[in-house]
């Protein structure tokens, strides 16, 4: 099969016409290049082959999501959170960052580390018990256990032990021995454990502990209220408590004598071994005394940890307990030390806290130093030490989802210099007041790999913040944060259109577009707003320059399909158009103000337009709004570029064409997608009356009020396509005109205001809320085929309901006529039709010239087609090397003058391979379209390769990227598939189905980068991020951190002579004696199932394959003989140890005895 693979590979390489067999090219219908070109002409040697491409997750950052248990091993120093959709995250030092997944998916309800081990046990809501390894650098599942009749409550594990304690809902307490993973055949079942005159059922197990003071005792709490003390070598009670109130959790004191309960009530108990019929205290450490003389009902204290000092008072911490009278007050930790009392409010509910202490013994003091409290969406370290309690600063980056994110963007290979830059800018605004102690979860290993490269993600978020992040070698570290609100006034509901946005997010950020090499940064907001940023390390006193673009649809009369007559709908391409100020166009003056004739028009937000002084970073420079107009908002903005050697920005949406001159602060077009064709618009369209009910001048497309219309649109899929029934853009987002051809039911009404055509300001909750633009549909099954896309509604030609928004856009050095014979600045703008327009551009080259003489744009030159709605472009040379776009070097304009040096522009043009001439002028142009990309020889516009990527779903992002020294082409389809294509060839090279079903946060938030890495948001709190490289996939183990590091358990406290010579029992406890299939016989098979973890199978798998199973076998022989050998040292050592102190007391009894006389004995 691969011999067969590598000779079709071969077959499509050769063929100038094709990626795929059978597929059609570009051209009318003829399915062939109208010129074919000629070898020389696309001789490029392609490197890439399949073996180069491997899909796997690499790191996982943020906060989980949803979490539900937090455990902490104080040997290793290593941190463990669970998660409701099964996840585990370990964190260590800052870099070592694990995520395991459970496969079923259920809760995690409890994290128990086998302390010191290099093990975790996970207990899942499905009652089902893990063991993990963590030895390993992805740590795998070597065992788990179902429970078939019980549900799993609670779970114990005392430190050095390996039988687990394992609580049910019924009651009872089972056995587990950690090692085999096998069920003990002791249990300790509820009616045994209460007395047989008790009535009622105890209810779960809430609490199992073993008493620090002899741990042949398990504390088992009910949650009634009963607790009872269980002696395991006697097998019976030593102790049973009946409390009324419901019991939340239980904590020893050190010496074994007494322990604190929690209640459900927000009462504190305390209870002496000595007399257990009442207790020997009852607080309510929130709960005031009434005027009545009656206690204020208080809220349940879910745990409390009760923790000994050497030096001072015991430290009492809890969560809950407050008064129910208090409304709206927020979740609080109590420290109670002694008798000061602090409150510490939470900005979120607490999930788990962990009190973390000098030792990992249960019977030392306990010396607790911190507290680390996992809440709802945030984890914070409390310094215990401190009198003021203050937080550690947290090194990982839990506040991704800190206002919900919105957007992504992934730049891999930055300049290098960029990093630091930005971090030193942004070390200026951190928090201050942390504890000076360092971060506690300091756990693991981790080195900086020698595969690097400087990493920068930019996450924007819907209070329109942007944070730059740097993701270096598969870490996560918070460089800058920017803040895009400031360059507005606050919105007031007295201020017009504002009132319909004071509670909403009007400053929402929808997409991103960085030049890292100019430093230049775009913003476009959710309402219709693009800033633009440039970067300074000096503060300056700036004002913002505000531009108004009117590319706007306007209403019109109903017109009737009988009226129609010849005449064209848009107004004919004017000479003028590629003047700053076209005439159908009504640029503000730079000030912002609003031209005189233009009625009921309004700005969504008001720019402050006073001199102000920046402190240093990213400084806004230009503002572009998109009015209101007629009463209607403006479309969102759909696709954005900008190009800082040629100085200009250009955006679009489903209405039309903008570009501006940044440096001239002027609007060089403003257009209609149907003007941007003139005479050379591809497809036939049904024309439309002349008639009107106000005066056009805009040209663009125009929109209805009529409502049948509205409720047509929505009854289509948004997506698909009026030309042979292919798929439009996700972001297209149609806006009706002219009478409807079906009548609609009776729900037309409530769609009135906000048909497709106008979407509305939401509320921008996450990247996960974020429309895009998918097919909205009515039934039942829509979720599941939430990306299923109808072709019903295909027709020959584009009927007059149709609006081709602007999908993307590049500027670059092309050729936009045939005859063209030097490249000229050009911009290729892509529609949601499927069609490629490339307009030419005139720039002044002279810098003096550039900022005084106007940039002329030329009538649209060349017209490409392809199906679907075009995603993306790039450029190769006819070497098959990657053509970056020209940039100019970052230069700051608010340095200090120099006289000596002068600040001029310097434009860097990418340099094509010094072999160009002998190859032939011009260059390839990629194009990829939701279903389709093809390879265009510019400037012949001929199509020398085709692919047809998806027939059943369609793509949402694709990109030319880099990897391992060459190019191909990524894309990610809406059914979770993963692809890669050679470039120029567009042959397949992976096709992985990496995620089952995309949801919309993933669409929304997935991006592809250089080296074979991308992203994508996971969850609203987390960032997922990919690898498609084999060599990077390979690098991984390299570059992730160790969890296990070897430490030597500390030593437990001398116990003094007297104890250790006549030997409390306490510390010959044998729980093999009693738990082991010897003594307590097997459990039975229905009550629980054994399942092999997949470590260990894969394992049997590697084992039984020939000399590869032989070395595997060796390997563990070797392991287990080393294990072995150092159990046997540690006895030897031991043995010699006991054999010391033998010799010592025998040698000190010698001494005393030596000179008495026999009868003195």
């Amino acid at each position: 099969m691969k011999k067969f693979r590598k000779v079709l590979d071969g077959l499509t390489t050769s063929s100038p016409g094709g990626g795929t067999m059978g597929s059609p090219s570009c051209g009318s219908a003829a399915g062939t290049p109208t010129t074919a070109p000629t070898p020389k002409e696309i001789d490029v040697q392609e490197t890439l082959v399949s073996e180069n491409f491997q899909l796997c997750k690499t790191v996982r950052h943020g906060f989980p999501y949803q979490p539900t248990a937090l455990a902490f091993d104080p040997v290793q120093k290593i941190l463990a959170i669970g998660s409701r959709s099964g996840g585990v995250r370990i964190l260590g030092r800052p870099g070592v960052d694990c995520f395991c997944q459970h496969e079923s998916g259920a809760a995690v309800l409890q994290l128990q580390f086998l302390i010191n081990e290099g093990a975790l046990v996970t207990a899942c809501a499905d009652d089902t018990l893990h063991l993990w390894n963590l030895r390993q650098r992805r740590p795998a599942i070597l065992h788990s256990l179902k429970f078939n009749r019980e549900r799993i409550t609670f779970c114990h594990l005392p430190f050095q032990s390996k039988w687990l304690y394992v609580g049910t809902e019924r009651g009872n307490t089972h056995i587990v021995n950690i090692e085999s993973f096998i069920l003990s055949g002791y249990v300790i079942m509820w009616n045994k454990a209460i007395e047989l005159s008790t009535k009622t059922h105890p209810g779960p197990v809430v609490h199992l502990s073993d008493s620090p003071k002899d741990e042949g005792k398990l504390l088992i709490g009910f949650e009634s209220g009963t607790i009872v003390q269980w002696d395991l070598r006697a097998k019976k009670a030593d102790f049973r408590i009946y409390y009324d109130e419901a019991i939340h959790s239980v904590s020893w004191h050190h010496e074994g004598k007494q322990f604190m309960c929690s209640h459900s009530d927000g009462s504190l108990t305390l209870w002496n071994l000595r007399n257990t019929s009442k207790p020997v205290q009852v607080t309510f450490p929130h709960g005031k005394i009434q005027k009545d003389g009656r206690k204020e009902s208080c809220k349940p204290i879910l745990k409390v940890d009760y923790k000994t000092t050497r030096n001072s008072e015991p430290f009492v911490i809890f969560s809950g307990g407050l008064s129910y009278d208090k409304a709206g007050r927020r979740p609080t930790l109590t420290i109670m030390h002694g008798k000061a009392i602090t409150v510490l409010e939470m900005d979120y509910p607490i999930v788990e806290f962990m009190t973390l202490c000098e030792t990992p013994y249960n019977n030392e003091v306990q010396d607790p130093f911190a507290v680390v409290v996992l809440l709802e969406k945030d984890l914070i370290v409390v310094d215990l030490t401190q009198s003021n309690f203050p937080v550690f600063e947290n090194p990982y980056p839990m506040d991704i989802h800190e206002s919900p994110v919105t957007c992504t963007a992934y730049f891999a290979d930055c300049p290098p210099d960029i990093i630091p830059v930005l971090y030193s800018i942004g070390a200026k605004h951190k928090k201050t007041g942390y504890s000076q102690k360092e971060w506690p979860v300091s756990g693991g290993m981790w080195t900086l790999g020698s595969h690097t490269y400087p990493e920068i993600i930019i996450t924007g978020h819907a209070d329109g913040s942007i944070k730059f992040w740097d993701g270096s070698a598969i870490t996560l570290q918070m460089l800058y944060k920017l803040k895009t609100s400031k360059v507005f006034e606050k919105p007031k509901p007295s201020e017009g259109r504002a009132a319909e946005l004071v509670d909403e997010d009007p400053f929402a950020v929808q997409m991103v577009s960085w030049c890292p090499q100019s430093r230049i940064f775009c913003v476009v907001g959710i309402s219709a707003h693009i800033i633009l940023y440039r970067f300074s390390k000096y503060d300056a006193n700036t004002q913002i320059v505000s531009l108004e673009v009117r590319l706007q649809c306007e209403s019109e009369d109903v017109i009737s399909p009988s009226e129609n007559e010849n005449n064209p709908c848009f107004s004919e391409p004017h000479s003028g158009s590629h003047s700053p100020q076209p005439h159908h166009q009504h640029p503000a003056s730079p000030g912002g103000g609003t031209p005189e004739g233009v009625k009921d028009s309004a700005l969504c937000l008001k720019v402050k337009d006073r001199v102000a002084r920046v402190p240093p970073g990213y400084q806004a420079e230009l503002v572009i709004q998109l009015p209101w107009m007629d009463g209607e908002p403006p479309q969102q903005i759909s696709s954005l570029d900008i190009n800082s050697a040629y100085g200009l920005l250009a955006f679009g949406n489903c209405n039309g064409l903008a570009v501006v001159d940044y440096l001239q602060k002027t609007i060089l077009l403003c257009m209609s997608t149907l003007d941007l064709y003139g005479a050379a618009d591809p497809y036939q369209r049904l024309t439309r009356s002349p008639r009107r009910n106000r005066q056009s001048t805009s040209g663009l497309t125009e929109l209805s009020d009529n409502q049948q219309s509205v409720d047509m649109e929505r009854s289509k899929s948004p997506t698909s396509d009026h030309v042979n029934g292919h798929c439009t853009s996700p972001t297209s987002q149609p806006c009706s005109a002219g009478k409807p051809r079906i009548p609609m039911g009776p729900e037309g009404p409530r769609l009135a205001r906000r048909g497709p055509g106008r979407p509305p300001f939401r509320k921008a909750q996450s990247a996960a809320c974020m429309e895009i633009s998918l097919p909205v549909s009515h039934t039942e099954e829509s979720r599941e085929n939430s990306f299923s896309r109808s072709r019903s509604s295909s027709v020959s030609s584009i009927d007059r309901d149709t609006k081709e928004a602007i999908t993307t856009l590049q500027f670059g050095e092309s050729y936009g006529r045939k005859s063209d014979a030097l490249p000229t600045p050009c911009l290729w703008v892509g529609t949601s039709l499927g069609v490629i327009l490339v307009i030419p551009m005139s720039i002044p080259t002279d810098q003096d010239e550039r900022m005084e003489e106007p940039v002329t744009i030329g009538p649209s030159g060349a017209v490409l087609m392809l199906k679907g709605s075009v995603l993306r472009f790039g450029f190769l040379d006819c070497m098959g090397a990657l053509i970056q776009s020209p940039y100019e070097v970052w230069r700051d304009l608010n340095a200090p003058e120099d006289p000596d040096r002068p600040r001029k522009r310097k434009l860097v043009h990418y340099s094509p391979s010094s072999s160009q001439d002998t190859c032939g002028e011009g260059h390839l142009a990629i194009v990829c379209s939701e279903r389709q990309a093809k390879v265009f020889l510019m400037p012949s516009q001929s199509c020398l390769f085709v692919h047809n990527i998806t027939e059943s779903s369609f793509v949402l992002r694709a990109d030319v990227v880099s990897v391992c020294n060459s190019v191909c082409l990524a894309c990610f389809c809406a059914n979770g598939h993963v692809m890669t294509l050679s470039l120029p060839s567009l042959r397949p090279l992976m096709d992985v189905s990496y995620l089952p079903l995309t949801d919309m946060r993933i669409a929304r938030t997935f991006c592809f980068t250089n080296g074979g890495q991308a992203l994508y948001l996971s969850s609203p709190t987390e960032i997922q991020r990919i690898t498609y490289s084999q060599e990077m996939y390979d690098n991984l183990q390299e570059m992730l951190g160790e969890l296990f590091t070897p430490i030597e358990t500390p030593e437990a406290q001398n116990r003094g002579f007297l104890k250790g010579f006549f030997g409390g029992n306490a510390h010959t406890f044998d729980r093999e004696e009693l738990f082991g299939e010897a003594a307590a016989g097997k459990a039975s098979r229905s009550l629980a199932q054994h399942i092999p973890g997949q470590a260990g199978v894969e394992g049997m798998k590697v084992a039984a394959s020939g000399a590869v199973g032989e070395l595997a076998r060796a390997r563990i022989a070797l392991d287990e003989r080393g294990q072995r050998l150092g159990e046997l040292e540690e006895r030897t050592a031991l043995m010699m140890t006991s054999a010391e102190t033998f010799s010592k007391h025998a040698h000190e009894l010698m001494l005393k005895c030596k000179d008495k006389k026999w009868y003195q004995f």
